[in-house]
């Protein structure tokens, strides 16, 4: 196990980050307004297929959906990363943390080749393969997200896992308040056990948190929606955005994970954390 100075290292870490996360760009504002206007010019198939979207994030949270993974697989994938025996998630929440975040890197990286080559293939007709990369790219990230949390020990296939999986997206794409709001929420998770069930609550709507990450394409997909040329810029967009949801999804965890190393070395040791 680590010692509590690692641990706190590891957590200053990633307060950092997450100071750097509250500098919204302005061109990152810019890019969350012609959407409202994509939205008019949007054929009607395009719209009724975001409107289904909607529907299966709902579906989702309440039971999985067709999104969930295996994780007896992600668990085998993880034994031969780690010297660590792994039998449930609770040993894998016990790895050491160096562990997770090597195993965190590599999956950033596939996932990351894998959403270029979809951007690609989908920027090769404009908006008319627009309707097929959006769910795609929407799959993607929950299945890496769900893998993300195995990898730190927490069991996608329960709800709490879920919605916080969806808070991690939303996050992901949130501006500057969006982000703020949902890393209080999470602090006051980390901080008290049972407020973790009040994140249910604390979500306004998942209909909210797909048209957020929706929103997130802006431009960027504004300018894949032009055929051919949409091959370049899909494959550039696609890698960012999965990018972006694969590092807030793993500093996210982390950061509940260390939560909880600390809080067992305190009990441990019968003193307070810091």
């Amino acid at each position: 196990m680590e010692s509590k100075e690692q641990l706190t290292v590891y957590l200053e870490e990633i307060e950092k980050w997450e100071d750097d996360q509250k500098g919204l760009f302005f061109w990152e504002k810019l890019g969350r307004l012609p959407f409202k206007v994509i939205d008019k010019l949007t054929p009607k198939f395009i719209q009724a297929k975001i409107g289904i979207l909607v529907n299966e994030l709902g579906s989702y949270i309440q039971t999985g959906g067709k999104y969930l993974i295996s994780e007896k697989q992600m668990m085998k994938k993880i034994q031969k990363s780690t010297s660590h025996p792994i039998e449930t998630f609770d040993d894998i929440g016990t790895m050491p943390i160096e562990d997770m975040i090597s195993m965190s890197h590599a999956l950033q990286n596939e996932r990351g080749k894998l959403a270029t080559v979809q951007g690609a293939s989908t920027g090769i007709g404009g908006i008319f393969t627009l309707v097929i990369d959006i769910p795609v790219i929407l799959g993607m990230a929950l299945k890496t997200l769900q893998e993300i949390a195995i990898i730190h020990g927490y069991n996608p296939n329960e709800k709490q896992e879920r919605v916080f999986i969806v808070k991690c997206l939303q996050f992901a794409s949130a501006d500057i308040v969006g982000k703020e709001a949902i890393l209080n929420e999470l602090a006051s998770m980390n901080q008290k056990k049972d407020s973790a069930e009040s994140m249910i609550s604390q979500l306004k709507g998942w209909q909210e948190v797909f048209f957020t990450y929706r929103d997130n394409f802006g431009w960027k997909k504004l300018f894949q929606m032009v055929p051919i040329a949409g091959m370049v810029f899909g494959a550039i967009i696609n890698k960012g955005m999965m990018d972006d949801v694969s590092e807030a999804g793993t500093m996210l965890y982390r950061k509940r994970r260390i939560y909880e190393k600390l809080h067992d070395i305190e009990i441990a040791n019968n003193t307070p954390i810091e």
